[in-house]
């Protein structure tokens, strides 16, 4: 019977030590990667710093960057319309050299007219109207309704 209680008690240490050495061997992986598993996150960590570092160090050339882009296509617009103003100015310009056109332009700006012909201005009589709203203005002098406008004006603010 003593060999088989030592077989018996050889079997259960057997086991118990089996299963010690099998939590050890996990408790060893369980750390082993715990280890691992922080060093990735100190890399990462490391990673990350180096990357927002990154980020805001070309944070202001960038925006630099996409800044003077816009102005220079503001720019480029405005350079764009002065040329196109440019070329009606030289229009203008070739036109006026004309003399039909100058002529035209006189006759019809300024009203003149030719030795030997009549000129006529028609005036609107509802215009004639507006322009002269209140009565008594024209036998006055210029500056005296042009003060009673600034006082008309004034009381109507307030």
């Amino acid at each position: 019977m003593a060999v088989k209680d030592r077989d018996r008690f050889s079997t259960a240490t057997k086991l118990r030590l089996l299963g010690e050495q099998t939590a050890a061997r996990v408790y060893r992986s369980q750390t082993k990667r715990q280890a691992r598993r922080s060093r990735l996150t100190g890399r990462a960590a490391l990673l990350a710093l180096v990357l927002c570092t990154m980020v805001v160090a070309l944070a202001y050339p960038m925006r630099q960057y996409v800044s003077q882009r816009a102005e220079i296509a503001d720019l480029e617009r405005q350079q764009q319309r002065a040329a196109e103003r440019v070329e009606e100015l030289r229009d203008l310009k070739a036109r006026w050299q004309d003399d039909a056109y100058a002529e035209q332009q006189i006759r019809l700006r300024l009203h003149y007219v030719m030795p030997g012909e009549t000129g006529y201005i028609v005036i609107d009589p509802s215009a004639a109207r507006q322009a002269h709203a209140y009565p008594g203005e024209t036998d006055r002098p210029w500056y005296s309704n042009v003060w009673d406008g600034v006082d008309k004006s004034d009381a109507s603010d307030q």
